[in-house]
């Protein structure tokens, strides 16, 4: 993503080699820039942000939990609870949605 390309020149971690193309250094899932002289022009991008939610479609959810599980014991183990609908998983993991 072009935000994750939008690191300070002074703080640009090296990701090529002397002369690299701007295709290759691209290829390689690196960020290429070169209008600032003295610092990397291939240059490593800022890590994808992620956050974790719970999903809205009660078809998506992913058991956690048990039969009976409280939402006390579900919410323990680090998972989503919604007790409905029926017939699908009260207690439900997280899904990760990048930002």
């Amino acid at each position: 993503a072009r935000c994750q390309c939008k690191v300070a020149p002074k703080e640009r971690k090296n990701c090529g080699y002397p002369g690299i193309s701007a295709v290759e250094c691209r290829k390689a899932g690196c960020c290429f820039n070169t209008s600032v002289p003295g610092v990397p022009w291939c240059f490593a991008p800022k890590p994808k942000k992620a956050r974790k939610v719970c999903p809205n479609d009660p078809h998506a959810r992913i058991n956690c939990g048990f039969p009976g599980i409280t939402a006390k014991e579900c919410e323990r183990k680090g998972c989503c609870f919604k007790a409905q609908p029926a017939g699908v998983p009260w207690c439900f993991y997280h899904h990760m949605v990048e930002e």
